[in-house]
């Protein structure tokens, strides 16, 4: 860590720094404005300079960035966020320099908001007590530090306390962090008046469902950002508080404001990452120009090992070399003896996709440096220039799979085209195209020749979603699918005898149930086959009879030539009948990957089942055709990929790869050298790329090809311009953010890269709240969670501990707590660990007790936990017992588990209130809707007990679901699907409204990622639905802070109304069991 004091305009000119070291800034950031001086964030990190304008001076360096600094009210400190020790907390530090005091030590970040008006305490946002993770509150700290005090509301993001300390203007939530402009659904950002003593609340009029963020207070007025103008740009806005007018201040056309800040006499705004004063009271509106003294050293070109950016390798035919792509280079690694080559050297082009050519000699790959991704031959030892074989323009290919001879290569690109090149030629032809062949399945797609080159098979997707194996005949120019779409085949291999194609197909059904009801799947669906491609080709499981072999005397002539190769057999294949002649092989279903073949052999990796959490790991196996047996050749694999001629595989553990024998038990012992890979990284070349892949991703891949109407090439001139100020990766990232808000759509995300990586140091929590009382840290509430869920118990909620509620924390490790910190301070580096803590039922160490506990890293699920079950017995007791609550954070696995584990504890209520408040999306969730509006069929009756409703677990009486506008993507889904079901009303406010949905996208060079929308949602009727909008409550409640701030939850509480209502218009009226038959005539 290096701190750099202050230093005067004087004292600067002083020192004669050159004119050509004073640098234009641009992508200034955060700023804020005392009655002299601005303060912002650059290059990471905070400066500040004369309020209008000069040469900047450097604040701060810790690695991470620096932001939201604001000053006092006397302008002598600055507080901010930034990461010095470990995690994003709260600094304050003289204008002047020094070393900054750490206020805030919980592990939750801690963003700055501003300083009350009377200096003496810092306003901040955190999650520390929010429970989940979609949004935060806001606490009063004292600026030295000590305990944080939440204020009343229960969330919140931005806020401003009126000059007399009496009214905070907030937001109770944020889209200033979304890369979404012109956003018009049910999460946009409205600001609130709330009056600290008289507990009231009352909101400001949006327009047309504006964004109104950033509040400031300047008198009676209150100044804030805003797009609800006709462009829909965020600009600074007015509202006079007592003639309630509103008032446009800037008139921004190319760029939106960012993150405004005021000051005793005026505002300072970022906009195209320019910095724009606004005086008061005039609102006069003048650009600051700022010069920055650096030696910009992120912009150096640097030798950086590629290594950990591994990709796609490609393996020479013996096995000698292996080719990786990293970094957006082509190296080749030696399997022993050699030295690693850098086949391509070019700053500010990618090369992707590598795939050596059968004979070694070649490397084809796809390369950027025109413009477009075109298909590039060069020599495999790096010799000799590029070859561009193909002038495709626009467009994303994948993986390339060369014909034996050497003449011509398949490919697949983002149309789901499959695509025949003639190398000599370049000329490219589609053979084929898929339906529903995204990301995942493109960048999997591999052909496999024939040994003549003939013929090449690749899986296909079909209409009912199965993929079928289709041939393709290079000598006819025709195509031939050879399995039907009855079930899901994949993965075709020739052998290298031309008498077989192998594939993976999906006819192994044996069902799995479930221990909790009736439901059912099907994992591990899939086995290989075998298809003998003539009819006179045996079955590879055929009988057989033993006998001697006849002798033959003749000795093989010696050919000349030497080691020259025969020229392959021609390859001849029936395919009439060819499906009917399928033979399924030994081995067992399971998940199947890499499948290959050698002669004699095939080689694959299997899992159990598909991995529902990152890749999927397998164990490598080699079945053997002539003892049609199988063996493990290694565990615990993430790929395998065999040589040409079969005598070696690359296998690889995340970024370690070894080559190993095709052979039962190997180790991984004989690692390649890829630590080795060094390169030139130019920054400022490499984050071109970036940007243009991130632009053409976009391009290429967005589900409407009109670009929601937006004059893409237009915005990669305007954005394209702030390249040459990023100084760093988060500038380009913010550029980028930038770029693809203009699509105006949901799930255009973008994070990554060579981002500066701070220090981390856990903080170890106790699951519990604390109070400051007579001198001591006071435990004001102990965590539990639900009684029902053993599996979320605080630390201090451990059996045989007696820790109570009202006991004082007074020392860890026999360490006193300082009151002058929070208590957190305590527990630094302590996350996961086993603490002694002094414990004692008044403020003193005096006969305190001491206990061993374990710490957790976040009290995130206690929580969690601890809010459901309040609700839940909120409702319990507001029912007497008759309806029940079930809360579903997400539409992934977690709310997947969270859904089932309530529902089967409460689906026999006579009325079920759905939560999904809060939802953060996931999966598209049809099947909650199926468990949740399962009806009772019918009924058995038993002669004792209780006779049984089927299906066992059905729920027959009404429901109601919950929804707010932080309740998005998936999160919107469920509640359309409930209310497309019919399963009762939705309360509450509209959701986010985002279902433009994502299926991955290609990787950025440096490890960062862009994400593409790729489908959109429409209805039935053929009308775009939700995306921008939202899904409507039934019932709208607004969940207005005078009632939240009394301990209400007026969306609960309508919920419980409309179910009891529900419930006394139809009452449950149980089936009663018939009289039993008389069948004695």
């Amino acid at each position: 860590m290096r701190l750099l004091p202050f230093v005067s305009a004087a004292l600067v000119a002083a020192t004669a720094i050159s004119a050509t070291a004073q640098i234009d800034a641009r992508l200034m950031r955060y700023p804020d404005v005392s009655a002299t001086q601005i303060a912002f964030t650059y290059a990471n990190d905070l400066w500040i300079v004369p309020k209008t304008g000069g040469v900047a001076q450097r604040l701060s360096t810790p690695k991470g960035e620096e932001t939201f600094a604001r000053f006092s009210p006397d302008g002598k400190q600055l507080a901010f966020t930034a990461n010095y020790d470990g995690n994003p907390d709260v600094y304050v530090l003289p204008v002047t320099g020094g070393v900054p005091t750490r206020v805030t030590h919980h592990p939750m970040a801690d963003r700055l908001v501003d300083w009350t008006p009377d200096g003496k305490s810092l306003l901040f946002a955190s999650g520390m007590e929010s429970g989940k993770d979609r949004f935060n509150k806001l606490f009063l700290v004292p600026k030295e530090g000590g305990l944080p005090k939440a204020l009343p509301l229960p969330y919140a993001e931005f806020g401003a306390l009126s000059p007399d300390g009496k009214v905070l203007a907030y937001q109770p939530i944020s889209t200033d962090f979304r890369t979404w402009k012109r956003y018009r659904g049910g999460m946009a950002s409205e600001i609130w008046f709330f009056d600290l003593e008289k507990k009231t609340a009352s909101r400001l009029p949006s327009a047309d469902g504006s964004n109104d963020s950033q509040p400031m207070w300047y008198g009676g007025k209150l100044y804030f950002l805003s797009d609800r103008d006709g462009a829909k740009r965020a600009n600074i806005w007015s509202y006079d508080t007592a003639t309630r007018a509103f008032k446009q201040i800037t008139f921004f056309k190319d760029h939106d404001a960012h993150f405004p800040a005021i000051g005793p006499e005026d505002i300072v705004v970022e906009a195209g990452g320019r910095l724009h004063r606004i005086e008061l009271p005039s609102e006069k509106v003048v650009e600051v120009k700022v010069d920055v003294v650096t030696d910009r050293a992120t912009l150096k070109p640097r030798n950086e090992n590629a290594s950990r950016l591994l990709r796609n390798p490609t393996l020479s035919s013996q096995g000698k070399r292996v080719l990786f792509e990293a970094r957006g280079e082509l190296f080749s690694v030696p399997a022993e003896k050699g030295y690693v080559i850098n086949l391509t050297r070019t700053p500010g082009a990618a090369e992707r996709f590598p795939a050596l050519s059968p004979d070694g000699r070649q490397v084809a790959y796809f390369s950027d440096r025109s413009g477009e991704y075109e298909l590039c031959v060069r020599a495999a030892d790096g010799s000799g220039d590029e070859r561009q074989v193909t002038h495709l323009g626009p467009g994303f290919r994948y993986h390339i799979s060369w014909s034996p001879d050497g003449k011509r290569v398949v490919f697949a690109d983002q149309t789901m085209g499959i695509q025949l090149c003639d190398l000599d030629t370049g000329k490219v032809q589609q053979v084929d195209k898929g339906l529903f062949m995204f990301e995942d399945p493109l960048d999997g797609f591999r052909a496999s020749w024939s040994p003549d080159s003939r013929w090449f098979a690749y899986p296909r997707d079909t209409a009912n979603q199965n993929n079928v194996v289709v041939l393709y005949d290079t000598k006819t120019g025709t195509r031939k699918d050879v399995t039907s779409p009855f079930y899901n085949a994949g993965d075709p291999v020739f052998d290298p005898e031309g008498k077989y194609l192998f594939l993976s197909t999906g006819q192994q059904f044996s069902p799995t149930y479930s221990d909790l009801d009736g439901t059912w799947i099907y994992a591990a669906t899939t086995r290989l086959a075998a298809l003998p491609l003539r009819k006179d080709v045996p079955s590879p499981l055929a009988p057989r009879n033993d006998a001697d072999a006849a002798k033959d005397d003749k000795k093989e002539e010696k050919k000349e030539g030497g080691d020259k190769k025969d020229a392959p057999k021609p390859v001849e294949i029936d395919l009439d009948g060819l499906e009917a002649r399928m033979v399924l092989l030994p081995p067992t279903a399971g998940y199947y990957m890499d499948v290959a073949a050698a002669k004699g052999k095939l080689l694959y990796r299997r899992a159990a089942q598909l991995s529902q959490e990152g890749p999927t790991k397998g164990t490598l196996f080699v079945y053997d055709l002539e003892e049609r047996e199988e063996k493990a050749v290694l565990a615990d694999l993430d790929g395998a990929l065999l040589s040409g001629d079969g005598s070696k595989v690359l296998v690889n553990r995340k970024l370690e790869y070894a080559l190993i024998d095709p052979k039962p038990d190997q180790k991984f012992e004989k690692k390649l050298p890829t630590g080795e890979l060094m390169m030139t990284v130019d920054p400022s070349a490499e984050w071109q790329q970036i940007f243009n892949d991130a632009w053409r991703f976009e391009r290429d891949m967005f589900y409407d090809p009109g670009m929601h109407g937006v004059d893409w090439k237009a915005m990669r001139a305007r954005y394209g311009k702030l390249l040459k100020d990023c100084v760093t990766r988060e500038d380009v990232n913010f550029v980028i953010g930038e770029l693809i808000s203009e699509l105006n759509a949901s799930h255009t995300y973008r994070g990554g890269g060579d981002v500066e990586q701070p220090l981390r140091l856990g903080t170890g929590l106790l699951g519990a709240d604390f109070s400051l009382e007579n001198g001591a840290y006071r435990i004001k509430k102990i965590l539990r969670g639900a009684d029902w869920d053993a599996q979320v118990r605080g630390p201090l909620a451990q059996p045989g501990l007696k820790v109570k509620e009202g006991d004082y924390l007074l020392a860890v490790n026999r360490i006193p707590l300082d009151v002058g910190q929070d208590p957190w301070a305590a527990f630094q580096g302590l996350a996961g660990k086993t603490v002694l803590l002094s414990i004692n039922d008044k403020p003193s160490l005096d006969g305190a007790r001491e206990v061993l506990v374990d710490t957790v890293v976040n009290d995130y699920q206690l929580r969690y936990w601890d809010w459901i079950e309040a609700n839940r017995r909120y409702v319990e007791k507001a029912s007497n017992g008759r309806i029940g609550y079930v809360y579903v954070p997400d539409t992934g696995i977690g709310g997947q588990n969270d859904l089932v584990r309530q529902f089967r504890g409460q689906w026999d209520k006579a009325g079920l209130i759905i939560d999904e408040r809060f939802n953060s999306g996931g999966q598209i969730p049809d099947r909650f809707v199926e468990m949740l509006g399962r009806k009772t069929l019918n009924y058995y009756g038993v002669r004792d007990g209780k006779d049984w409703q089927w299906p066992p677990i059905a729920h027959d009486g009404p429901m109601a679901m919950l929804i707010n506008g932080w309740s998005g993507s998936g999160g919107d889904c469920f509640p359309f699907l409930f209310k497309k079901a019919g399963l009762g009303p939705l309360i509450g406010r509209r959701t986010w409204g985002g279902l433009i949905g994502i299926s991955g996208a290609p990787a950025l060079i440096d490890g960062g990622n862009v994400t593409v929308p790729t489908f959109g949602i429409f209805s039935k009727e053929g009308q775009w639905i939700v995306e921008g909008y939202g899904v409507d409550p039934d019932i709208e409640v607004i969940d207005d802070p005078t009632l939240l701030t009394q301990g209400r939850d007026p969306q609960l509480d309508r919920a419980i109304q409309e179910v009891e209502a529900s419930l006394k218009r139809n009452p449950p009226v149980p089936t009663r069991k018939p009289v039993y038959p008389n069948r004695a005539h």
